[in-house]
């Protein structure tokens, strides 16, 4: 599934590139930082001359963090993963193919493990009526409450049983495997970066309409029909609205309002 995601690769490469237009890299040369160099190797452009000192020098304090790490440290394989990369190439930096082909996979593993166990692999908070969102009001400085309106509704999305759990998963996995473009039906990845557990309602044409639930800072899938939808949300309290038209597999990332 060559485009998966390539919407929201496509916004992260557009932010990382406007990021890297706005550092200063003029002491780049004293840097011994890691992070700091292997963002200039992504930015810089492949004829800048300090590449030829700023690789090899960026490699080198990999293998020494390694080398040094504590056991355990979460650090390490992804240090390990661009030490890799840079023996390879000229920087950590993947294409939208690449990046769309590691999600995809990790996609593919996580159905799969949950097909052969029989349970989600989602791990998560139930909602409560309790929970509130504290958000500011619209003319005073002051904090108003908003209670969980969604929470029975979101903890009985949640509650499917196996035959619904192997069933949904099996056609997640169809559509993961599924690069036929004739397809009538492709899916939709919600990630929820914010604090809150969400439904997201797909509406679209007629009486087609789907609904989601979504742990905080978790991430769930459905294969909807293709077509033209209206994606709604309470985040947090705060309402979100988008329209979106569905013809290859895509993914809506949501956050904390602002």
């Amino acid at each position: 599934m060559k485009n998966l995601l390539f919407l929201l690769s496509t916004i992260l490469c557009i932010n990382l590139s406007a990021q890297g237009k706005d550092k200063d890299y003029s002491n780049i040369l004293k840097s011994k930082n890691i992070y700091e160099l292997n963002a200039f190797l992504r930015d810089a452009h492949p004829d800048e001359p300090r590449r030829s000192v700023i690789k090899p020098r960026v490699m080198q304090l990999m293998k020494e963090y390694i080398q040094n790490a504590a056991p355990g440290d979460p650090k390490v394989k992804s240090m390990q993963e661009n030490l890799a990369l840079l023996k390879r190439r000229p920087s950590t930096k993947i294409t939208f193919d690449e990046m769309n082909a590691k999600i995809k996979e990790k996609q593919i593993a996580k159905y799969r493990a949950e097909l052969a166990s029989g349970v989600s692999s989602v791990k998560y908070t139930p909602s409560t009526t309790q929970n509130v969102y504290v958000v500011n009001t619209a003319t005073t400085a002051t904090k108003a409450a908003i209670p969980n309106t969604e929470a029975d509704e979101f903890n009985m999305l949640m509650a499917s049983n196996p035959v619904e759990h192997k069933n949904k998963t099996v056609k997640i996995l169809n559509s993961l495997f599924d690069n036929d473009p004739n397809a009538k039906e492709c899916i939709v990845m919600i990630e929820n970066n914010s604090d809150c557990n969400i439904i997201v309602r797909m509406e679209g044409v007629g009486n087609t309409k789907y609904r989601l639930a979504v742990p905080a800072h978790g991430d769930n899938s459905i294969v909807i029909e293709k077509g033209n939808y209206l994606f709604t949300s309470l985040v947090c309290g705060a309402q979100y609205a988008s329209q979106k038209t569905v013809q290859k597999p895509i993914m809506v990332a949501l956050s904390n309002p602002k």
